[in-house]
Formats: C-alpha cells, structure tokens, sequence
C-alpha cells in the first residue's frame, strides 16, 4: 500500500521527489500523482492521527482510473536476472514472456522490440553522474567491516566489536563508535550518538540494507523501512533513503571512509590492547579527532575545517527531548480485555478483545495500536509478575459500576434502608481480614432489593440479628420468607437459637 501520509511528511521537508520515492519504496511517479491529488484537496502536513493511509486514499483518489496500454511491457528485472544464468537467453526469454501474454489476455511485443527495450533497460542502468551534495543534505551510515576486539582481563579471551561509521555527505566529516552487536539497540544507539557529535541532523539518512534499517518481507525490489529505525528518523525529522541492493555508489561517502578508518583507526589500533568498550572507544575518538584534521590529498582543507565553516551551521536543530528507544511487539486482546507484555497486563478498550495490536514499548511506557491509531497508553510496570494496569474507560459498562462500589457506599445506602440493615451491612464488612473480600455479599444485599421491598429487608436483618451478632448474608435470605411488612412478633427457628439475655 503507499505511504501516503510518509510522503506529505517528508515533502513538508522540501525534499526532492527522487528522495521521497526512494524513502517510501514507491516510483516517482506515484510521488508526484499524490503530491498533485493533495494539493488539489488542499491536504498538507501535519494530519490528524486519525488520518490513515487508507483514508487518505479514498479522499485523494475516490475513483482511481484503470491505467491500460497496447502492449504488455516484461518483467525487466526479472529478464536481467534470468539473462545471468547458464544456457538462458533472450530468444527463450521471449518465447516465456509470449506464454505470459497469452495467459493474461496482453498484447505482446514483437522479438526485435523485446530486444530493443531490454537494451534500453540495459543503458540506463549503465548511466551514471557525478551528484553534487549540499551542505546538511544527507549522512551515510554503514557497519565496517573489520572488526576491532576487547580483551576478558580474567580469562584473555579477545571479544569482536563491530564499528559504526557515519559520514556527513558534503564535509565528509566521520563519526566512528564501536559496539558489541550489529542489532537493532546498537544500531539506534549509533545515530542517536552520531546526530549528538555533529552537533546536528540532516535531512536524509542513507543506509545499508541490513535488517535494523530495511525490511524485505521476500521481496528485494519493494524495501520497506524497519518501523523502530522510522520511528527515530521521524522524531529527528529525517527522511530515510536506504541504497540499492548492491549498489555502494549509493552511498560512496560511507564506502570510501569505510576502508580508511579501517586502516587509520582501526588497524592503527591493532597492537593495543583494550579491555572494555569504554576504552576502545576512547582510543577511537582521539583516532577519530587526528584523522578528521589531516589534510586532504587532491583539495585544501581538512574535513573538519570544510563541516565546521560550511556543513555545522547548515544542520537542523535538535528536538527537544532525546529520542526514547522503543520496541515494536503484536499482542492479541484477551478475554480479560488486557494484553500481556513481559508478564504484566494493560488494559485496551473491551471492543477490541480477540483482536491483534501493535504494542510500542519503551523503558517507561507501553502504547498499545489498532489499524495506526493509539487505543490506549500506560505507565510501564516494573516488579513482580502478573501486575496490572487498567484504565476504567477501557471496561464494559457494567464492570464500571461494580468499581463504584465500596465499602462507605455500602454502608450509606443500607442506612437509607434502615438501622439494622445497617448493622448487618457493617458486621459483613468487617467479617473478612480485607474488606473488598466482602463486597460481593454486599452486591447480593442490593440485589434482593429487586426482589423484595426495603421493609421486609429491614424485618429480616431484625430476624436475624436476634439470633446472631453478626448474620451473613445467607441467614438474611432465610429470614426474608418470614418477615412481613408488619410490625414483627417474636419468631423462634429451631435452627437457631436465640442470644441469651444477660
């Protein structure tokens, strides 16, 4: 499905349609159709929450046109796969590609245009240019890929490290930081770090292909951005760019600086020994510091004098608050109308129970989403298992008012009933070591009210408290049979027997 909401987002940015179409794996003509339908709406950025993709869609384009052609175009990517394969050419490509058109009712091409527009294809994948950066525009960020090692002082076991570098486009100023992993916590920890040493955020980040940045889902040509990795490039107003797929001149800042740190920093670095983290990084900064003041070999200047004098002013400003690392989880509503996330429960509005939810989860927060829209939001809880978090509004009605019911409610509206029903009432309250064990009793008190006046309830709570201090529940009802309206005479149960009188 389009992004349409990511694509209003990031052309309130001024970015190019180029840009947009590579953030939002879309072609740029699907950008500039939305662009245009927008405008023509007059929908801009910011939306509403409540403003999905999908609503978007049926308000820009209600009726979307059926686009046909003449001729059935081929699979070109596939055709340029199959073509690097043994014994495979294009005359048996067109003989498939015939059998496809037949099957879907297309017309196809004759052999020689086959032939014609796989070379085309074929040149413009050969095209390339030299792509002045502007200062500010965009970081390239990449894993190195030799690692560097910290040493168990205990046992002298070396423990491999990944580098992550980061490289500002235009100045070609680094930022260089070791970790432990490749996975998604370092990988987010690495910009937040990075956005903080430059002093600024671009507009673009260009990635890898790795799974921290970019999801497949089993298809290498529709690349969608990992949603926690999107979360963080949204919360510093950045729009992500991922590289092609074997295709390092995507990104060449980050390739060529790539095999220089490995060789001015981290091989620099080879016969010490280091034996935290902390350390090693510590010898990278200084690494990092001599490297981005030597002078470049074909220009003038050093890295850093060109970021400073020319890229440092140009960057966006900070938000305001840091960005919060969060995790994305799929939780199903239980009867119960709470979701479990690391054995404690939070509530979700009781409409929603069978149904599956996106949980965003952070050190002091759980958010819980439906279809992109938040349903409820919780305090994280911390402690021992099976805590809950339940908001009222997310009950059934009936449930509500059970919560309205205490102990002081109780004991007013068995007052309103008369004195002994009052006593019964307290002496049921304090029967239990917690009071709220008691509050079904009470619930039953209220229920025979449905059935029975308000005076026989009062007669039998007086029946009863004859024969016991402190009456339950159970012996009310057996007494309601018994007592009238009227004023009570003296009833002996030969169940019971009466208090002695002192």
């Amino acid at each position: 499905m389009t992004h349409y909401r990511e694509i209003l987002r990031l052309r309130s940015m001024n970015l190019s349609q180029m840009n947009i179409a590579a953030s939002c794996g879309a072609s740029k003509k699907t950008v500039n159709k939305v662009l245009k339908a927008a405008g023509e709406h007059g929908i801009s950025w910011p939306l509403a929450d409540t403003m999905t993709d999908a609503a978007l869609e049926e308000m820009l384009f209600p009726k979307a046109p059926k686009v046909s052609s003449t001729k059935q175009m081929p699979d070109f990517d596939y055709i340029r796969k199959e073509l690097l394969r043994n014994g495979v050419n294009k005359k048996l490509l067109w003989t498939e590609y015939l059998e496809t058109c037949r099957q879907s009712g297309g017309e196809p091409l004759m052999y020689s245009q086959f032939c014609y527009y796989i070379q085309q294809d074929e040149l413009r994948r050969r095209v390339t240019m030299h792509i002045s950066r502007k200062p500010g525009e965009q970081i390239e960020v990449d894993w190195a890929g030799d690692p560097a090692y910290i040493v168990d002082p205990d046992t002298g076991e070396a423990t491999e490290t990944h580098i992550f570098v980061g490289v500002l486009g235009y100045s070609q100023y680094p930022y260089v930081e070791a970790f432990i992993s490749e996975q998604q916590v370092p990988w987010i920890t690495s910009h937040i770090h990075m956005f903080e040493y430059f002093g600024g955020v671009s507009k673009i980040l260009v990635p890898d292909n790795c799974k921290t940045a970019v999801i497949r889902n089993g298809d290498w040509n529709d690349p969608q951005v990992n949603a926690v990795y999107h979360e963080m490039a949204e919360h510093y107003n950045c729009a992500i760019v991922p590289a092609r797929v074997r295709a390092p001149k995507d990104k060449p800042n980050a390739e060529g600086t790539v095999g220089v740190i490995s060789t001015w920093i981290v091989a620099a670095l080879r016969d010490e020994q280091f034996f935290s983290l902390g350390e090693l990084n510590t010898a990278i900064r200084q690494k990092l510091y001599d490297f981005s003041r030597k002078p470049f070999q074909k220009k003038d200047g050093t890295r850093y004098d060109i970021y400073m004098d020319e890229e440092f002013p140009v960057l966006a400003p900070f938000p305001q608050t840091r960005y919060e690392l969060a995790e994305w989880k799929q939780a199903t509503v239980q009867f119960n109308y709470h979701i479990s996330v690391d054995s404690m429960y939070y509530s979700v509005p009781h409409e929603c129970i069978k149904r599956k939810v996106d949980v965003r989860v952070t050190a002091s927060t759980i958010e819980v989403f439906y279809k992109q829209t938040r349903i409820a939001s919780h305090r994280r809880l911390y402690g021992g298992k099976g805590q809950y978090s339940t908001a009222t509004a997310h009950m059934p009605e009936d449930h509500q008012k059970y919560l309205e019911w205490n102990g002081d409610r109780f004991r007013r509206w068995s007052a309103q009933i008369g004195p002994n029903t009052a006593i019964v009432v307290n002496a049921i309250l304090t029967s239990q070591r917690v009071e709220q064990q008691s509050y079904r009793s009470c619930m039953g008190f209220l229920k025979l009210t449905d059935k029975y006046s308000s005076a026989r309830l009062e007669n039998a709570c007086t029946l009863a408290l004859r024969y016991t201090a402190s009456p339950s529940y159970k012996n009310v009802k057996e007494f309601l049979p018994l007592a009238g309206t009227r004023p009570l005479q003296i009833i002996r149960r030969k169940t019971l027997s009466p208090i002695p009188t002192p």
